[in-house]
């Protein structure tokens, strides 16, 4: 996620740097995607890039939205989000939701939750209608608190699918914070990287370790 660069000292003014920062790192990994690969499940719960950016819309609208008394205006266009909607309906777009229009749909939520921002101060009180009773009543700055940690937790595995798919890696657009290195110097540190890993596994095993029950790479 990109790290915000503040000139202020105004809370609701930082939280909110940090939160469209979360916003853009998360759209940024599905630009220039087709609509397959930005639907492309990449683990055994199906987590996808697309569906990743149609969850984050929900999570606006029903924090910045309900939470305050607000409603979105076309509940219809997001029917993921009614009680009665299929389990995880919100991880994954249909083929009738095209990339642009999901992606077009998540700007729209900004600006609606932007105005619950903007019109509130950080002490106003909300309410988490989902939430357990005792830690339900809220403010606005623990909410812009909580939503930018989630954000942020799925623009990381947003990062990670990217890679996956494409080879496509870094922290934003301007400034990806890798190491230089070429494809072949990424390729041998990578080849390290799985050495290392199956020297240490070895080494556990010699040991009479009981970790290695959950190894995730190949065996050789």
């Amino acid at each position: 996620m990109a790290s915000p660069r503040t000139t202020t000292t105004d809370d609701k003014d930082v939280l909110h740097r940090y939160l469209q920062a979360a916003r853009d790192a998360l759209l940024w990994k599905v630009e220039g995607l087709d609509e397959r690969a930005a639907r492309w499940p990449w683990t055994p719960t199906g987590t996808n890039l697309l569906g990743l950016v149609k969850h984050a819309a929900g999570v606006e609208v029903g924090y910045f939205g309900q939470t305050f008394g607000r409603e979105w205006p076309s509940p219809d266009e997001m029917p993921w989000i009614a009680d009665d909607a299929e389990d995880d309906a919100d991880m994954w777009a249909t083929v009738d939701e095209p990339v642009d229009a999901v992606v077009d749909l998540y700007r729209r939520v900004w600006a609606f939750a932007d105005e619950t921002i903007a019109t509130r101060d950080l002490d106003a009180t909300g309410r988490v209608p989902w939430w357990p009773a005792g830690r339900a009543d809220v403010t606005l700055l623990q909410v812009m608190a909580h939503v930018t940690g989630d954000l942020a937790r799925h623009a990381g595995h947003a990062d990670v699918l990217r890679e996956l798919t494409d080879g496509s890696a870094g922290l934003r657009a301007d400034d990806d914070n890798l190491t230089p290195r070429s494809a072949a110097d990424r390729s041998r540190h990578v080849d390290r990287l799985r050495a290392v890993a199956d020297e240490a596994q070895r080494r556990s095993e010699a040991l009479g370790g009981a970790r290695g029950t959950h190894g995730a790479g190949p065996r050789a």
